[in-house]
Order: C-alpha cells, then sequence, then structure tokens
C-alpha cells in the first residue's frame, strides 16, 4: 500500500486498543479522543496528510524497489548525497508543522528502523542473530507506514557501576526462551508517544553486563502483557490561542512494563548476544542517521526561537537596546553554526562496504552535544525579553468580556492590539515556561545521552593528528 493518510493513521491506532494507563484508570474508547492524547494525534495525522499533498509529495516519497509504492522518505536508505538532502528536506517539511517541538514525530523512529536494516551485515554469523528477519520486517514496516515508539532505557533505581549485582532486576529482561518465542518480564522508561503508535521497538542499549539483557525486537502496542503508563499530561485541555504549542504537540512519555510478554520469534532481530546488541548501537549507523534527523530537526526548532524572539523585540520596540541585539544574535549564531555543522556532515558523508551514504558523525555529535548547552539559554533569552509582559497574558476569554475593549487598549504593543499582543506572549509562554515548555528543555538538555558523555564520546573520536603535527612542525622549526 502507499503512504497512509492522517485518517488511517487515526483508525489504526484506535483499533489496536492498547493499555494505557494514566491518571489511575486505563484509557478506554478511541485514544485519538482522549484529552491527553488528542491534540497531538491530530498533528501526527497532519503530518501523514502532508506525504499525499501534491506540492510536495515528490519531497516526501520515493518509489519502493521491489512493490512501486509510494514510501515515506524517513524510511529512505541513502545511497548517494542527494539522498541524504532529499531526508533533511522532508524531515524539515514535517519539523515546521510544530516548530520542532515534536522530538518523536514518525520521521525519528522510521530512521532508527531504517539505520538498524542498514547495519544488518553486524548481525551475520552472530549467535542468536536474525538479520533477514530485521530486513523482512523494515520492508514490511515501510510498505505498511507504520508508526512507531521506543524504548531502551533501563529504570534509574540504581545507577552505580555496581548495580548490575542486585538481585531485584527492574530492567526488563528475557527470562523464558520456549517455541514460540521470547518471554520478557520488566520495565523500560520514557517511551515517548508509548500508546499513539502502530509498533513499539525494544533494543538494548550498551552496557548490557548479562545475555538476557541483550535483544532487539518490535511489537505490536496491543500485545497482551504490554502496559504504557503515562506520567500527568502537558497536554492543556483550554483553546488553542491560551496554550498554542501544548494544545497540539505535546507527545505523551511513558514507562513500558513487560508483563511476561511473548516475543514471537519473527519479531526477534537478535537476543543473547551483548556483542550484537553493542556492536548494532555502536558501530552500526543508528549514530549518524538518527543524528541526522535529529539535527535538521532542532535547526527549525532554533529558527522557531529566533522568530519568537525577534517577534517581542518588534512587538514591543526594543531592538535599539545594545544588550537586547547581542541576545538574538546568540540564537543567530547558534542556528548557523548548527546549518553548518549539518551541512558538514552531509558533504563529509561517505559510502560504506555496502553500497550507504553515511553522514559524518563527528559534525553531528558536535551539533546535538551543542544543541543541549543552547536551548536552555535560548529560552532564557525569550524570558528576558518578555520579562513582565510573560507574566500579563490573560486569557481569550477575558477580550469576550465588558472588560475586553480595555484589555485590547491597555496590553497593546507597536501597531499591535492588545489580544495579539497577548497571543505572541502566550506563545512564549507555552514554550519557555509552562510545564510544557519546561519539558522541553528537560528534554533537549539529555537528548541523544547525558552532555557529559556525549563530550567524552566527542574527545575520544576526535583526531587530533594535524593539529599535533603542526605544533611539532612549528617547535622543529623553531629550533
Amino acid at each position: 500500500m502507499p503512504v497512509i493518510t492522517g485518517d488511517d493513521y487515526k483508525k489504526r491506532i484506535d483499533a489496536l486498543e492498547s493499555e494505557v494507563w494514566f491518571d489511575g484508570a486505563k484509557v478506554t474508547g478511541k485514544i485519538s479522543d482522549h484529552p491527553a492524547f488528542k491534540g497531538v494525534v491530530g498533528t501526527q495525522s497532519q503530518l501523514y496528510d502532508m506525504q499525499n499533498e501534491s506540492k510536495i509529495k515528490n519531497e516526501m516519497t520515493f518509489d519502493s524497489e521491489t512493490t512501486g509504492n509510494d514510501i515515506g522518505v524517513s524510511y529512505l536508505i541513502p545511497r548517494t548525497r542527494a539522498d541524504l538532502e532529499k531526508r533533511r528536506i522532508m524531515i524539515q517539511h514535517w519539523a515546521r508543522v510544530s516548530g520542532g517541538l515534536m522530538g518523536r514525530s514518525p520521521d525519528y523512529m522510521n530512521t532508527v528502523l531504517a539505520s538498524f536494516a542498514s547495519s544488518v551485515d553486524l548481525l551475520d554469523g552472530e549467535d542468536n542473530c536474525y538479520p533477514d528477519r530485521l530486513l523482512h520486517f523494515y520492508e514490511y514496516a515501510r510498505e505498511k507506514d507504520l508508526s512507531f515508539t521506543h524504548t531502551f532505557v533501563n529504570p534509574q533505581s540504581n545507577r552505580s557501576k555496581l548495580a548490575f549485582l542486585e538481585e531485584d532486576v527492574t530492567n526488563a529482561r528475557i527470562i523464558n526462551r520456549n517455541e514460540e518465542g521470547l518471554i520478557i518480564k520488566g520495565a523500560k522508561l520514557l517511551a515517548t508517544q508509548g500508546g499513539i503508535t502502530d509498533e513499539i521497538l525494544v533494543f538494548s542499549a550498551p552496557g548490557a553486563q548479562e545475555s538476557c539483557h541483550a535483544y532487539g525486537f518490535s511489537l505490536p502496542t496491543d500485545t497482551d502483557g504490554l502496559k504504557f503508563v503515562c506520567r500527568e499530561s502537558f497536554a492543556n485541555k483550554a483553546s488553542d490561542y491560551d496554550y498554542p504549542l501544548s494544545s497540539r504537540f505535546a507527545e505523551m512519555d511513558t514507562i513500558v512494563i513487560f508483563d511476561g510478554v511473548l516475543v514471537p520469534w519473527n519479531r526477534v532481530f537478535f537476543h543473547d548476544n551483548i556483542r550484537a546488541a553493542t556492536k548494532m548501537y555502536l558501530k552500526g549507523k543508528f549514530v549518524p542517521f538518527t543524528l541526522h534527523q535529529i539535527v535538521s530537526r532542532q535547526i527549525v526548532k532554533t529558527e522557531f526561537l529566533l522568530g519568537i524572539a525577534q517577534s517581542i523585540v518588534d512587538t514591543i520596540n526594543i531592538s535599539d537596546y545594545q544588550h537586547v541585539q547581542s541576545k538574538v544574535v546568540e540564537i543567530i549564531k547558534g542556528l548557523e553554526t548548527l546549518r553548518a555543522l549539518l551541512l558538514m556532515s552531509e558533504h563529509d558523508a561517505k559510502i560504506d562496504g555496502y553500497g550507504v551514504m553515511v553522514p559524518s558523525k563527528q559534525p553531528l555529535y558536535v551539533a546535538v552535544n551543542q544543541f543541549q548547552e543552547l536551548y536552555p539559554r535560548f529560552t532564557e533569552i525569550i524570558q528576558l525579553l518578555g520579562a513582565s509582559g510573560l507574566m500579563t497574558i490573560p486569557k481569550e476569554t477575558d477580550f469576550d468580556t465588558e472588560i475586553g475593549e480595555q484589555l485590547d487598549h491597555i496590553l497593546q504593543g507597536v501597531e499591535v492590539k492588545g489580544k495579539d499582543r497577548v497571543a505572541l506572549f502566550r506563545l512564549a509562554w507555552d514554550l519557555t515556561m509552562s510545564g510544557f515548555g519546561s519539558r522541553q528543555t528537560l528534554y533537549e538538555r539529555f537528548f541523544f545521552g547525558d552532555p557529559v558523555r556525549l563530550s567524552q564520546t566527542i574527545y575520544q573520536n576526535f583526531d587530533e593528528t594535524k593539529s599535533k603535527k603542526m605544533v611539532e612542525d612549528f617547535l622543529s622549526l623553531k629550533e
């Protein structure tokens, strides 16, 4: 079948009836109508509809080499630099719908699956590894245009180096292997969009100490024994005027509980193999492919932040102040740096031994690590520019009362009525100060891992040979 529509997506997830726990009760009825999920499901539906828009369809899809169907570009395994550019363009089309605020829009997980499918050679000859199953599932998923959540983070119960010695293990693990498949028991964390996707992709991050924690598989989200436990919702139920971002783009984060879940063998890609699990993450294409998607989205998010900052400056006419210009320029410098690093990763991309065009990792690592530091500062800049204006933000209903005309006058900006000025400031508030906005900041602080560890990775992988040689040559000439 070709790429799906927004209605197709809604009908599929409603039909699944996955076990989702929210606010002390199981979610019943259509999950697409539930207040905690309605906004993001609606936005996600809009993304799927974009794949069918005639004006941009050639930028959103490619032809399947096996069936001739239109496939979403986020599933594309790049073979040329043009393919990398095509992926970037498609990712940024989707990102602009939410201002880059949906970190787990479908293109992220589609990219993850494509990265695994293009790394199957790492499973060849390994015990308990099934590269053919992984390739078959990738082709099945892209032809059906499936949506995914994923989980690989272990519970935080004990983060010490000796945690693996504990007998009470909360991390999801293999407790049995039988003729039907693997039996999984335990929990994993942070399945963003858990419960509103077709599938959940589960895999092990590097560092597994026991073989029962080393696996990779995918399951329908309504599989028996699979539970998604939600945090408090940041999806505000009021009007889009009052909560312009959180009403539409609030992605739910969930704990995933595996209560004796059966994973059929045809859904198991590898198991009981620590080396294979580590290689798929560290030596496969997971890192370069996903970082390319992440940085493409973060650029759009930075553009959105810049637009809000400059709109505030113009609306209250503070552009003549030097410190204001300096603050806006911080965002501009960050934006241009991210753009340059992304293009550098594509320029320095190389074809591997299997004909896959792999973007250069180092510029992408630097970009995502830099954004972890930049994003909290950018939100702070918006707070500093908005100042008390971020507190004087009456709701839409206030403008519809007998005092509405007074508010429209009192809260006016430069050539902007009060209601329109407040709309801008409520947008800035929702992004930087609401529960939704605070979650966005935390999310970007730790996107792709702990920032200190990412810095270590950059340090360990960077080739300083040329720089050191320059110093050696300089010192020898001096002598």
